[in-house]
């Protein structure tokens, strides 16, 4: 696979960890343009209710074009807080939960003047969780496509299929599967508390 270049995402799904694990070098774009309703700004979960998506609230200037990069975080509601809460809800009779909350309360609960610092501290948290050690590039200036990359900004996108070269993670069991059945395209939150450190393995082999 050519070198992938992806938009930066909170906490992330399990195939954008599928992607990292398969990958010995990934880029992450911060020069982009900002784009409403991707994985910059959410990561999906599914607890006792059914799917849900914590999504992370941003300052920016309503109609103009910003880099991701500029691009900052709001505070003016409760977030944090809000999908610790969820998270909690979610997976806190998972059996792997106890392990990895703490780090996850931590990361939501820090204070980042930017979404994409937030963005690369869980994507950087997830890696850890899977023992991951991809070399990630996070550039700041806009990266021209090339034939030695493979393009995923806009195509890999959480209201759309999922782009050809990415194939779907699972099934794995999910806490609620007995009620839901099993949800794919979940966060990398999702696939740790219920797996572990089984987790990797899911990534690598399903």
């Amino acid at each position: 696979m050519n070198t992938p270049i992806l938009s930066p995402f909170y906490f992330g799904s399990v195939e954008h960890y599928r992607i990292l694990a398969q990958c010995p070098k990934v880029i992450i774009d911060l020069g982009e343009h900002y784009e409403r309703q991707t994985y910059r700004t959410r990561t999906r979960i599914v607890g006792p209710n059914g799917v849900q998506d914590l999504v992370v609230p941003i300052i920016r200037r309503s109609g103009e074009k910003m880099p991701v990069h500029s691009v900052g975080l709001s505070y003016a509601e409760t977030w944090p807080q809000q999908h610790l809460h969820a998270i909690r809800s979610a997976y806190g009779n998972t059996p792997w939960f106890i392990h990895y909350i703490d780090e996850t309360e931590a990361v939501v609960m820090k204070k980042f003047d930017r979404l994409v610092d937030l963005d690369v501290a869980t994507m950087h948290l997830g890696m850890k969780w899977l023992g991951l050690k991809t070399e990630v590039v996070v550039v700041e200036e806009y990266v021209e496509p090339s034939e030695q990359h493979l393009d995923l900004r806009t195509t890999f996108h959480p209201k759309k299929p999922l782009p050809p070269e990415i194939a779907a993670v699972g099934p794995y069991p999910q806490v609620f599967d007995n009620r839901h059945d099993f949800v794919p395209r979940l966060s990398v939150i999702d696939l740790i508390c219920n797996e572990g450190p089984e987790a990797a393995t899911w990534l690598r082999t399903t």
